[in-house]
């Protein structure tokens, strides 16, 4: 048994950064992990996701446009298992840097499944059947999500796979059904698509990417369509039936039509929940999810949470904000924690989006008074240099003061140019400020600048 001033349960995004920041504060620490570092995210979400997708883009370019850039390739073919070794490398560095970034702030890493049976002690069962008994002045849990089946569809792990299985599939499948288009759904579908399986995706709300402005979400559907995916919105899930050798998925539209589905696998993409800590010890819950209060603190004084565990936004950087956020309370009493506002959200097929603050629709639901700028990357000399062409930058500008009240961007790049607009909501700068800052040309981020002259009435470029 050890005493520590914060024992963190889990490690992934929340989890280590919070024992990372408690350290830093001069507190001893230890951190208990049942796998391994990164959580879901660096091991079977964000990280390896982007190397598949990685893949997909390459894979794409080459097979359908490697004339448009002058490449002549004969006999073009791929490794499935090659591709999905690929996808394991970023995650075992990244679990190797978690344990590297420990040892440097003299972390205790624990490996062991926690539990809690009472306030300020934590009882992990190691690897080896035994347990051990832990106690500290304060916990933090961010033990995150999983995948969460949909009724009646239980994950098998062949035919019926959530995202960390797709991720393990050592044999691509020919047909895939895909229920659920956020962003997990989506960048699925792209991925197993540019390999040529039949991929259908199946929403039960009128877009892709429901929580997304509406045009970006409409111009995505487009740009899916034309890749060949089969894209069902508006539909829901009223049968299923499940075989060895795959799925019949039927679903019905707006009018109760139905229609039956055929594939080898479906990936169920429908959200998450959340993984509770085991033992004797009671939280309060909202919806599923660890409730806490303005410290970050549950129903159990002394116990704290961060991260996918006290609900949504269910974004890794959110998750690492909230971490820190509560660590800083814990600290010191006088801290007033801060909870998440504006957060950038991303999904990374292609063409890319990538969203902060308001949509469109929502602006209008909250009777805001706004204009938009939207800027086209067919104008844009850099997109047109790496054929890039498709999509937009998306501004929805307050009136009179010119803020920025959101921001929407689908096409290349997109994930790394909205942090310019998140820097902005959080500067409260102005359209006529982003206007007034030179943008190197030719950037793909001059998309920013001329959609600020858009909404200001005066673009140059259009």
């Amino acid at each position: 048994m050890a005493n520590y001033d914060l024992i963190v349960i889990g490690a992934g995004p929340a989890g280590y950064v919070a024992a990372i920041k408690a350290a830093q504060l001069g507190k001893k620490v230890a951190c208990v992990e049942k796998e391994r570092g990164g959580g879901t995210c660096n091991n079977w979400g964000c990280i390896p996701t982007k190397a598949l997708l990685k893949n997909a883009e390459l894979y794409h370019t080459m097979k359908h446009r490697a004339a448009e850039f002058g490449f002549k390739i004969d006999g073009l073919s791929y490794d499935w298992s090659a591709i999905m070794k690929w996808s394991r490398i970023a995650p075992d560095k990244g679990a190797a840097g978690v344990d590297f970034l420990f040892k440097k702030n003299k972390i205790d890493s624990i490996r062991g499944d926690a539990s809690l049976d009472k306030a300020g002690e934590v009882k992990v069962k190691l690897a080896d059947g035994k347990s051990e008994t832990h106690t500290a002045k304060n916990i933090l849990i961010a033990t995150g999500c999983v995948s969460r089946p949909l009724p009646g569809l239980d994950f098998n792990g062949k035919t019926v796979i959530g995202s960390k299985e797709a991720l393990q599939l050592t044999a691509q499948p020919k047909s895939m059904v895909i229920i659920g288009a956020g962003a997990i759904g989506v960048e699925f579908a792209y991925f197993f698509n540019a390999f040529g399986t039949k991929v259908t995706i199946v929403e039960m709300l009128p877009n892709l990417l429901p929580v997304e402005d509406t045009e970006v979400s409409q111009a995505l559907e487009k740009s899916f369509t034309k890749q060949g995916i089969t894209v069902l919105t508006n539909h829901k899930t009223t049968k299923t039936e499940v075989s060895d050798k795959g799925v019949k998925i039927t679903v019905a539209d707006a009018k109760n039509v139905e229609k039956v589905l055929e594939a080898e696998v479906v990936l169920v993409a429908i959200g998450i929940q959340a993984v509770l800590p085991g033992g004797a010890l009671k939280f309060e819950l909202v919806k599923g999810f660890l409730k806490t209060d303005d410290r970050y603190q549950t129903s159990v004084p002394g116990l704290f949470a961060a991260g996918d565990i006290i609900g949504p936004p269910w974004l890794a950087h959110v998750a690492s904000y909230e971490a820190v956020e509560a660590v800083e309370g814990i600290v010191d009493p006088k801290f007033k924690p801060k909870k998440v506002g504006f957060f950038p959200g991303c999904t990374y097929c292609q063409p890319q989006v990538a969203s902060i603050g308001l949509t469109e629709r929502a602006a209008k639901e909250k009777g805001l008074k706004f204009k938009v700028g939207k800027f086209p990357y067919m104008a844009l000399g850099k997109a047109r240099a790496i054929g890039e062409t498709d999509g937009f930058v998306k501004l929805i500008v307050g009136e009179p003061h010119g803020e920025i009240l959101g921001a929407h961007i689908i096409g290349a790049e997109a994930t790394e140019m909205i942090a310019e607009l998140g820097l902005a909501i959080t500067l409260e700068a102005t359209i006529d400020e982003i206007e007034e800052t030179i943008h190197a040309h030719p950037t793909l981020s001059e998309g920013v600048r001329e959609a600020s002259e858009v909404a200001a009435g005066h673009a140059i470029h259009i």
